[in-house]
């Protein structure tokens, strides 16, 4: 096996050792986690790991539990370059920890839409404040030796027929919102790798997108990074080799391997560009053995007292307070009461790539409210055996006779079992099944609901007697990547403190029927298990609401969690589901003091007008009820400011018409008026705009100043010195956002203004802080020609205005750009 350590020569000099083989070898992964490595030259595999709010390791499920950060959006909302430096030491560690390489992450797309499934990964809306937050990211990371993979390159930004959805957007679009927070992230941090997306952007699928890796990012950007492929997100061989793909993942390969041999025998792909291809890898291998993490190293935990603080800290900044009515925030008075369906069911991350193991979740009822004994099941363990062959069933399809030898035998604490990691040499093609027992013991006498979703085949037994069959008609769902089976519920009268033998029969994902001919299989698929004792909903309001009667402040929990937001599905909802919004009016009837808390990754409707307080959570990571109630109870003064608008209805949204694939594609009509630029230009109305959140301090700007320095298209550099004074007693961390707006009449449409720069600063009770901003006039000023396909410094009059959120009253002052000049490149 290869050394990290041991792996000294330069990447340029191993090339001429190289055998062919060994150089397509390089070219995909060796599984689902490692590059290949050569042995006989010390070239070592690369472990990679999800990414993109922790490091997860090497399994999805039963894996070393991690530190888990807050979800992109929540990472945006601190709106903070020095939480991001913190949050990219303690990323840096993590990996070292779980002996990884190279992280895949940040993730930079835009959010055109609330309802896309992964919104929560990415940062913002705005892409100036998405790259450059992801740019701060990617340098600690990195200065610690650790590759990232900046994805996922471009334009991911709904789940929807993902894999062949085309993504028709103007070049205009493509360049000032799309393409922008990758530019800025390369120009300003260089990341290592970037991973391509699934879909396609007009016409051409990502991964074998000429125009866009070759020309800009290659040419243009000069970008010698390694462009690596999302899990079986390549679709060709010659293609995406020609076109600038260096490394398929996972492996073993699919479009490799003696495919390449053959296609460069026949003169499909020439050899200089194998060698191409080949020195990205090895570039990538060089600078991430840096830390001389071994190969195949071992993978432990992180959870010390440093690693918590710093994710406590995240989490508490990332607060957004976006309604706070009479001061009823922070509470003084001891008798809360702490309500809703997110209070003690902790939601720390979406679904799909972002979820991990954590090290311990905080949950909001621990750290507000006293913890009462429920009937919610005491953490057990499944014992899991995993064979080459069925079980045998007997015709009345309740007794098994299993002679089989299992291959595997493990004990799980998660009902939740995602296989598409799993490998044993005894099973090759991931054709395995697997048995899974529990004794199941409820506390109270009532019916309860089981079931089973799956990616694969499974049926469900409770001392037996068949419950769920999930192995015949099945149907596609959203569960698994969207790769999983409709839930399969059935319900059953349960006697108290009885112990009933539980048994499921899982079929691996090739089992199942519902796999469509050559669409990617993840492993051997997964199964989830469910079971819940059925409530009366009406009578658990009520419930709620005499508990709300007696309590002089109230704190209702809502929101969505990783079965709403997650990859491989967009949200069907705008609306909170379910019977939150009734739960929060029938409290706020009988109620003044009423905070609601939403936990989600993006936004959602909801009754906010009838309550006195609201906050925006997201999803917390390991600290997340610590963060909550730093703000909630006033040990600290909330910060967070929102990273994207929040429209009052779906409906709304520029994106309304357009965020599906139709007939293969996706047009996006709002063209460069994305988020706020699309409300400001319409005038239309938010709930709450882009960058707004409150604070229990009380800041004051004060009229800005700007002067341009320099010369030329790259030394002309605008300075604005804002200032901020606190007139509260109380102290806090205000974010001074900069826009540009032009006031001479345009050659194209621009928006109303766009942010430009921006400065978060603790400002203590009574003084008075100068923040310094500094932005190059090229990225203040420019729009996209079509005309000659490059950027477009346009002389005229431009105004810079300063304030707290994009519709807040704003300061303003002018400058003018004297000239009219065009560049390229970034």
């Amino acid at each position: 096996m290869g050394d990290i350590e041991s792996f000294n020569f330069p990447y340029g000099e191993l090339l001429q050792h190289l055998t062919t083989s060994e150089k397509i070898s390089l070219l995909s992964g060796s599984d689902f986690w490692h590059t290949q490595g050569i042995p006989r030259l010390s070239i070592p595999k690369l472990r990679m790991s999800d990414g993109p709010n922790g490091v997860r390791g090497t399994k999805f499920f039963n894996s070393v539990p991690a530190a888990c950060l807050p979800c992109g959006t929540g990472l945006a909302a601190t709106w903070s370059h020095d939480l991001m430096r913190e949050a990219g030491d303690l990323i840096a560690r993590g990996c070292h920890a779980k002996s990884t390489h190279v992280w895949l992450g940040p993730t930079t797309n835009i959010q055109r839409s609330p309802l896309g499934g992964r919104g929560f990964e990415s940062f913002s809306e705005d892409p100036l404040l998405g790259g450059s937050l992801a740019s701060t990211l990617i340098s600690n990371v990195q200065k610690n030796g650790i590759a990232c993979s900046l994805k996922h390159f471009v334009a991911n930004d709904m789940e929807h027929e993902r894999t062949l959805v085309d993504c028709r957007i103007s070049p205009r679009a493509l360049r000032e919102i799309y393409l922008l927070p990758f530019q800025i992230a390369i120009r300003d941090a260089d990341p290592w790798a970037l991973m391509t997306a699934y879909n396609k952007v007009n016409g051409q699928h990502m991964s074998e997108h000429q125009e866009i890796l070759q020309e800009i990012v290659r040419n243009e950007w000069g970008y010698r990074g390694c462009i690596m492929s999302d899990w079986f997100g390549t679709y060709s061989t010659a293609a995406a080799i020609n076109n600038g793909l260096d490394l398929e993942m996972p492996g073993p390969t699919e479009q490799r391997g003696k495919r390449v041999a053959t296609a460069l025998g026949v003169g499909k792909i020439k050899s200089s560009t194998i060698d191409e291809r080949v020195a990205s890898v090895l570039k990538l291998v060089e600078r991430a053995g840096a830390p001389g993490i071994p190969e195949g190293g071992p993978e432990s935990c992180l959870d010390a007292d440093q690693d918590r603080s710093v994710l406590r800290r995240l989490a508490t900044e990332s607060v957004v307070l976006l309604k706070n009515d009479d001061h009823v925030l922070p509470f003084r008075a001891d008798k809360k009461a702490v309500i809703g369906p997110n209070a003690q069911k902790s939601y720390f991350c979406g679904g799909g790539s972002a979820s991990l193991r954590p090290t311990r979740v905080v949950s909001i009822l621990e750290v507000l409210g006293d913890i009462i004994t429920a009937p919610d099941g005491t953490p057990g363990q499944f014992l899991m055996r995993i064979y080459t062959s069925p079980p045998t069933i007997q015709p009345n399809n309740s007794e098994i006779t299993d002679t089989r030898e299992a291959i595997d035998v493990l004990k799980l604490d998660d009902s939740n079992v995602v296989l598409y990691d799993y490998s044993n040499a005894a099973a090759p093609d991931n054709v395995v099944y697997a048995t899974i027992t529990a004794d199941l013991v409820v506390e109270n006498t009532d019916t309860y609901a089981f079931s089973l979703t799956v990616a694969g085949t499974a049926t469900l037994y409770l001392d037996n007697a068949l419950i769920v069959d999930n192995s015949r008609s099945q149907k596609r769902g959203t569960s698994f990547f969207g790769s999983g089976s409709v839930e399969q519920i059935n319900h059953v009268q349960l006697v108290a403190n009885r112990v009933y033998k539980l048994r499921v029969e899982f079929g691996s994902a090739a089992t199942s029927n519902l796999n469509k001919a050559g669409a990617p299989v993840f492993g051997a698929g997964g199964v989830r298990i469910g079971c819940a004792r059925c409530s009366n909903e009406s009578l658990e309001l009520d419930r709620a609401v005499e508990l709300a009667k007696t309590a002089d402040q109230v704190v209702v929990c809502v929101g969505l969690g990783p079965e709403w937001e997650s990859e491989g599905c967009n949200r069907s909802l705008y609306e909170l589901p379910g019977r939150q919004s009734e739960l929060i009016s029938r409290v706020a009837a009988i109620n003044k003091h009423v905070v609601v808390i939403i936990q989600s990754g993006t936004p959602v409707s909801g009754p906010w007008d009838q309550v006195a307080a609201v906050m925006q959570t997201w999803y917390g990571g390991n600290e997340l009820g610590h963060g909550i109630a730093d703000i909630v109870l006033g040990r600290g003064s909330p910060s967070g400011k929102l990273p994207m608008s929040w429209p009052r209805c779906i409906e709304d949204n520029p994106s309304f018409l357009s965020y599906r694939s139709e007939a293969g594609a996706c047009n996006y009509n709002e063209d460069i008026f994305v988020g706020y630029r699309f409300y400001e230009k319409t005038k239309r109305k938010v709930q709450w705009p882009f960058g707004f959140g409150l604070s229990y301090a009380s800041f004051i700007l004060q009229q800005p100043s700007v002067q341009l320095r320099g010369s030329g298209v790259d030394g002309n550099t605008l300075v604005t010195l804002p200032v901020c004074n606190n007139s509260a007693t109380t102290s806090g961390k205000e974010v001074i956002k900069v826009y540009v707006s032009r006031i001479t009449p345009s050659s194209v449409s621009r928006p109303v203004k766009e942010l430009k720069g921006f400065a978060k600063l603790f400002v203590a009770a009574g003084e008075t802080r100068q923040a310094a901003i500094e932005i190059p006039l090229k990225n203040a000023v420019s729009v996209w020609d079509v005309t000659t396909n490059s950027w477009l410094l346009e002389e005229g009059i431009y105004k810079l205005s300063v304030g707290n959120s994009s519709d807040s009253s704003l300061l303003s002052t002018q400058f003018q750009v004297p000239i009219t000049q065009h560049w390229r490149g970034l």
